[in-house]
């Protein structure tokens, strides 16, 4: 038991130290939303949100997710970067299929009606300053949509 421990401490230090030097996102300001306003568990709900931010942020930052997909294991040669960042985004689902991440936030009883405020909010939301590419209101909206 307690190698296992040490085995998840330097991970987890080390996403910290990832968090506080490149922010985070959309994905937790939108997640901060549906935490607070569903009490919902935040992990699940970036789990959930995760592939659909990243579709997202492709039409930016293709070739950073083609970077993360060869960093998860995926062979991206001879793909150009939104054929990375497809297969990054692809890759994130089937990892949280494996993990038994809800398939949206349906599953976690979230409504559409809620989306305006949640929107609003989580374009309020300090994560979401560092996002590579700012969001309207509507693209927030449209976001938790897919993510449905």
């Amino acid at each position: 038991m307690r190698k296992r421990v040490k085995q998840w401490l330097m991970p987890q230090f080390l996403a910290g130290m990832a968090f506080n030097n490149a922010s985070l996102g959309y994905v937790h300001a939108m997640a901060h939303q549906l935490g607070g306003f569903y009490n919902l568990p935040h992990g699940v709900c970036n789990a959930v949100l995760l592939p659909h931010v990243q579709v997202f942020n492709s039409k930016v930052a293709a070739a950073r997710l083609r970077d993360c997909a060869a960093a998860m294991g995926v062979n991206v040669t001879g793909k150009n970067d939104a054929e990375g960042a497809e297969a990054c985004i692809n890759a994130i689902r089937e990892l949280a299929k494996k993990v038994n991440i809800p398939a949206g936030l349906r599953d976690l009883n979230v409504k559409e009606e809620d989306f305006a405020v949640l929107a609003t909010n989580a374009l309020k939301d300090a994560c979401g300053f560092t996002n590579p590419i700012q969001a309207t209101h509507e693209e927030i909206v449209a976001i938790y949509r897919a993510a449905m």
